[in-house]
């Protein structure tokens, strides 16, 4: 289907030709910042403002999803609590009764992307610190926006239409993939359409938002020479559909379905499951964390649900950084050569990571002394 653009925000409608049967999405809201204890000791800070319930009926008629959030009562006066309460929940993911699937949207994967290689090296090579070897990487924090504060994007969600038989969408900001959101039924997305002013997104999303930059029209204009008839101008049409459908294909299996990244089986229920996935972390390049849900095995496996986060080039790199320190052991000078680097280039790179700390305060205060050293004696 045709994008609609609002300034530097460009949706794609998302349409099947059949639903998914039996399938749906239920919105649980949430009054209040969330805990979520992850187990292994850990815990995930985040404000969660609403989870999705999959729920499977056998008549495929489903429930309804419903919508509708809010953080905190208020009184007459418009003004709420002094005090804002705290619950631990229990799992990102989490099976509940009557085939019901609880799970807390875009926060699954992005509690992946923390836990990668979260317990640091397991040997106690010369150049980490006690802290690296007994914590790891604990705490890890990420910095993310909610779609609020997107440029453009609450105004393009309140004034774009929905197709019928819509049951997702692309969300591009200044023309690069922000995200992408699938549900299994056109009656969930038209409830939970309004549910991407809540996502999260990367600085990268943020950035781009504060442009206002107008997007231009990506699709091609009809050749008014090939049309001599309705038939003509019916078969162009349908021509110029089918390649912005393979346009998208083609860009979703590239940045969103990375063969080389890597799928961790979260729940099942039934024939459904639920996955997080985590990209190959390739600098340079579009990389995205997210969630999704299959149902059925084999040829006749269905994409239900889908809902991803596009990752800043900082975040890649830390990405890229963790996975060859964990292919190597964490070996220093293994590390290093895989990159093609010292190992002094190798520690500052890590200290500008963020991770400095993993490293033994000596050992970093020697590269960073002959870093300085090699700058002096250049000029």
């Amino acid at each position: 289907m045709p994008a609609q653009t609002w300034n530097s925000i460009r949706l794609v409608p998302l349409v099947r030709e059949t639903p998914i049967p039996g399938l749906r999405l239920d919105r649980r809201v949430y009054d209040e910042p969330s805990i979520v204890d992850v187990g292994d000791g850990a815990h995930y800070f985040s404000y969660i403002p609403h989870a999705f319930v999959a729920r499977w009926e056998d008549d495929g008629d489903g429930m309804t999803a419903s919508y509708g959030t809010r953080l905190l009562d208020r009184d007459d006066k418009g003004i709420g609590p002094a005090g804002m309460p705290i619950r631990v929940r229990r799992r990102m993911a989490r099976r509940l009764a009557g085939d019901r699937l609880r799970f807390l949207p875009l926060h699954l994967a992005v509690e992946g992307y923390l836990a990668l290689h979260f317990g640091g090296p397991q040997i106690a090579w010369e150049e980490w610190s006690k802290r690296a070897v007994t914590s790891g990487l604990s705490p890890r924090e990420e910095q993310t926006y909610l779609g609020a504060f997107v440029g453009g994007l609450a105004d393009a969600l309140r004034l774009f239409e929905m197709h019928p038989g819509q049951c997702g969408a692309l969300v591009y900001v200044a023309d690069a993939l922000a995200s992408a959101f699938v549900v299994p039924h056109p009656d969930d997305y038209r409830a939970l359409h309004a549910t991407l002013i809540e996502d999260l997104f990367g600085e990268l999303v943020y950035q781009y938002g504060r442009l206002w930059l107008p997007v231009s029209e990506l699709a091609e204009p009809i050749d008014e020479t090939a049309v001599g008839s309705l038939a003509d101008l019916r078969a162009e049409a349908e021509r110029r559909m089918a390649d912005w459908a393979d346009f998208h294909d083609e860009l979703m299996a590239e940045e969103v379905f990375d063969q080389a990244g890597r799928h961790e089986l979260v729940q099942r229920m039934r024939d459904v499951r639920l996955y997080r996935f985590l990209p190959s972390f390739t600098p340079g390049r579009p990389n995205h964390i997210g969630e999704q849900i299959t149902v059925g095995k084999g040829a006749g496996q269905r994409l239900a649900y889908l809902k991803t986060f596009r990752l800043s080039e900082t975040q890649i790199r830390r990405g890229h950084l963790l996975t060859k320190l964990a292919a190597h052991d964490w070996r220093f000078a293994d590390t290093a050569a895989s990159l093609g680097i010292d190992q002094g280039a190798l520690a500052l790179r890590i200290q500008r990571a963020g991770f400095g700390y993993l490293l033994r305060q000596d050992v970093l205060d020697h590269y960073r002394a002959a870093a300085r050293s090699r700058g002096r004696s250049r000029r």
